[in-house]
């Protein structure tokens, strides 16, 4: 009988399986941390949607029917033509109408990809989201990492890190018919209505260089982003 006999592995299958391991991790993580970020996004994207719109139900009962709110805040140029930046004003339409009614942890100035003075407002669970500078029918909002995708430009950050949500209940026309008489909705301005658009094709499709139907594509879903979603979620 040889007793000399071992059982064990040698060195070179340990440092096969060792790297077959490896192989396979580097292979699933980014797939996995991708569906973590989708799934963050989703969530998130819901919640942020429905907080507001409780907002907006609650600053009803309190200052009455919008018809009657001063929150919106109208665009001014300046002598160049070019927008005046109206974050101050925002920011003290916001404390009075919506504020109130909103659990957010800190208020932080900075300034945006376009050097323009912005204020971030940060929920509890991390996301946050921030008006335009020079308007305040457009809510941009961050599941996370709200600084730094608030630094990129919209084709890099739309879609992606950022999502595009609109507040004009107020004006009956074309343009603005998927927002009249409703609370916060995803960015529909002047949408021809063809699901088509959503995707391509028109001026704010979610494969253009102003992607900002990306948030309705995945509200219409469900909130749920769609296996034809024309981007790859990241934060």
């Amino acid at each position: 009988m040889n007793y000399n006999t071992s059982n064990g592995f040698t060195m070179a299958e340990v440092l096969i399986t060792i790297g077959i391991i490896g192989l396979v991790a580097a292979m699933t993580l980014p797939t996995l941390a991708q569906k973590y970020q989708t799934h963050v996004v989703e969530t998130r994207l819901k919640k942020f949607y429905t907080i507001m719109n409780q907002a907006v139900l609650l600053s009803k009962s309190k200052n009455g029917d919008i018809e009657g709110w001063t929150y919106w805040i109208k665009e001014e140029k300046d002598e160049d033509g070019n927008d005046i930046n109206m974050s101050d004003a925002t920011d003290k339409s916001f404390q009075i109408y919506l504020a109130p009614f909103l659990n957010i942890l800190y208020k932080k100035e900075l300034i945006d990809g376009n050097g323009q003075k912005r204020y971030l407002y940060e929920l509890t669970d991390g996301s946050a989201f921030a008006y335009q500078y020079h308007q305040n029918r457009e809510i941009i909002f961050f599941p996370s990492n709200a600084e730094k995708c608030i630094k990129l430009p919209k084709k890099e950050s739309f879609g992606l890190c950022a999502f595009a949500f609109q507040f004009y209940p107020i004006e009956n026309t074309t343009k603005w018919k998927y927002l009249y008489n409703k609370g916060i909705e995803p960015y529909l301005h002047n949408w021809d209505g063809k699901d088509e658009s959503l995707f391509t094709g028109s001026t704010y499709s979610c494969d253009g260089d102003l992607p900002n139907y990306c948030t309705a594509i995945i509200a219409r879903n469900g909130w749920k982003v769609p296996k034809n979603y024309p981007k790859r979620i990241r934060w």
